[in-house]
């Protein structure tokens, strides 16, 4: 009998618990598309890539050497023509990695998602932020092509040293527009943005350097380069002034 009481009261407290998850997940879904539909409301998405392709240093995707995209592809999310928008399964292994470290660690977010942060949020890591910036991923691939997505990406990122697209970051650390960046720089800025403060060319070169590595490591996996490609591609690095 008193072992029948027990397991009961573990089965309620169990229902008690995921019924709590549910109701708190509903109330942060609730915030996330308020936060949402209070960004659109104030800047139409129509609006927000105007203001984009409007810049100075806008460069349309086309005028990119293919190594370029192909590098972001590779270290910002290789799955990007295969999502709608967001990537559940990278949430997944977020998520598992922000429990083990019982902070938000990781966001698991896709091109799309970063698009979305950078033309109507804050870089702040919080959930309803999250939940807001995947209904706007949402929108923006409703309305957009991937390419152009990815064009108005790579437009709209920092690169540090004040620059805020590929044009301008390309003009400062090599001197030359994005069309005509060999496959050595093209891979150095794409591994920029992810943490521009700590990889600023003018800063930190050799953390830079460092950085691309990972990046030649990562386009060997995802993007089909040739190992034997990433020896010589390093090998053209420009000699020191």
């Amino acid at each position: 009998m008193k072992k029948k009481r027990c397991g009961k009261i573990i089965r309620n407290t169990v229902l008690a618990l995921f019924l709590l998850c549910v109701c708190a997940a509903g109330a942060l879904a609730l915030r996330g598309y308020s936060l949402y539909t209070s960004a659109l409301a104030a800047k139409p998405v129509s609006k927000a890539v105007k203001e984009v392709r409007e810049q100075p240093g806008f460069t349309p995707l086309a005028s990119l050497p293919e190594t370029y995209p192909q590098a972001v592809l590779a270290v910002e999310d290789h799955r990007f023509y295969e999502h709608g928008g967001v990537d559940f399964k990278a949430i997944a292994r977020a998520a598992l990695h922000d429990l083990q470290a019982m902070a938000l660690v990781e966001g698991g977010s896709t091109i799309t998602q970063q698009l979305a942060k950078n033309l109507y949020f804050t870089q702040e890591k919080e959930f309803t932020r999250k939940i807001a910036e995947m209904f706007m991923a949402w929108k923006l691939e409703s309305q957009f092509s991937k390419d152009e997505i990815l064009e108005l990406y790579v437009n709209s990122i920092y690169f540090g040293s004040g620059c805020y697209n590929v044009g301008d970051a390309c003009r400062e650390y090599f001197g030359k527009d994005p069309s005509q960046m060999d496959d050595y720089e093209a891979t150095l800025l794409a591994g920029i943005p992810n943490a521009p403060s700590v990889y600023d060319l003018n800063e930190n070169p050799d953390l830079a350097h460092q950085r691309q590595k990972q990046v030649l490591g990562l386009m060997v996996k995802y993007s089909g380069l040739d190992p034997n490609r990433v020896d010589s591609i390093l090998a053209c690095a420009a000699p020191a002034a």
